[in-house]
């Protein structure tokens, strides 16, 4: 006699859906996610809810928590047929955020929603989210496989998650505290990041993502799928010796270091002094693209920009690696001043 449970399953499996894949999919990211483990946690994957203990010996703690995705990146991973870096993806736009506010990271959550539940795609994507936490110190303690035919083309997906880290109420890092004179630090990108990748998509329409790009050294679809660098091990060593952070995404330069300083001062930014990768070149040349433009889309080599006093500049230096001085802060309105 067949058993209620299966036959349940048989017509959702006739629907579209296979439960027998999900349970599948979360036996093989088993693995990834135990590396992602700090002692904060509490159970294990598998529960109605994640559980994470804050760290003891906090006066006064304050809860800090980000939320993003990856965006039409994710068209690349499917040209390409290779899914292990976009949850890399999805963790540093949302643990970078959350650093901008002087927190260290604690857990992740994410969700991936299919056309088709293939459980060996979904761990390959799982990886990436497990990767990406490593690298931002925080635990992945939970997440949702959602499988949606008739939603999603059956080899495509979606994925997108959100971190919870935490400062301490007097370190939580305030624009207001930046001063005329103080030093703009930028930090290094490995390249195009998830931002933009509408209009890099627009410039590459009629080029196969597999082309060789001898100025890339790679192919094409080899360098958009590049990771997004995670700044957590970079910036918390010297998190005491930072004013404001400003995370270089949607929106480039224009749209984002301006909210990490108050009205009234500005940020001049030395172009020259930052090296821009040469997929940018690749893109301006290609697409036709202004250089103005460029600077409105795109994080155009530096993927954060760090600001401090003079006298801790050097600190900051010699800590992060690729890193170098890009301007300062000067009295204007505006915001932002490229030269």
């Amino acid at each position: 006699m067949t058993s209620e449970r299966n036959t349940v399953s048989s017509s959702y499996r006739e629907s579209g859906v296979d439960v027998q894949a999900g349970y599948d999919a979360v036996r093989l990211m088993r693995g990834h996610v135990e590396r992602t483990m700090t002692p904060g946690v509490i159970g294990g994957i598998g529960g109605f809810g994640g559980m994470f203990a804050l760290p003891e010996g906090m006066k006064s703690p304050v809860l800090v928590s980000g939320t993003d995705g990856v965006g039409t990146k994710l068209k690349i991973a499917f040209a390409m047929d290779r899914h292990n870096t976009v949850g890399v993806d999805c963790v540093a736009m949302c643990a970078n955020d959350v650093l901008c506010c002087g927190a260290r990271p604690l857990f992740f959550l994410d969700y991936v929603a299919v056309g088709k539940n293939i459980p060996e795609r979904v761990a390959e994507i799982v990886s990436g989210v497990a990767e990406g936490c490593v690298q931002s110190e925080c635990a992945l303690i939970g997440g949702e496989t959602a499988e949606m035919p008739g939603f999603y083309p059956e080899n495509e997906y979606d994925i997108a998650g959100f971190c919870v880290g935490v400062v301490e109420r007097d370190e939580i890092l305030d624009p207001h505290n930046v001063r005329e004179g103080d030093v703009i630090i930028a930090l290094p990108s490995t390249g195009v990041h998830s931002n933009g990748f509408s209009l890099v998509r627009k410039v590459f329409a009629d080029v196969d993502v597999h082309t060789y790009v001898a100025e890339l050294g790679r192919t094409l679809g080899e360098e958009l799928l590049t990771p997004t660098r995670i700044y957590v091990k970079d910036v918390l060593p010297i998190m005491r010796r930072v004013k404001s952070i400003a995370h270089i995404t949607g929106g480039g330069f224009w749209e984002n270091i301006p909210r990490a300083i108050p009205e009234g001062l500005s940020a001049k930014i030395n172009l020259k002094s930052i090296t821009v990768p040469p997929i940018f070149d690749v893109i301006m040349r290609t697409g036709n693209i202004p250089v103005d433009e460029m600077y409105h889309v795109f994080n155009m080599g530096a993927g954060m920009m760090i600001i401090c006093a003079n006298d801790e500049a050097d600190e900051i230096l010699r800590a992060v690696d690729g890193s170098c001085i890009a301007g300062e802060i000067v009295k204007g309105e505006g915001g932002l001043i490229l030269c």
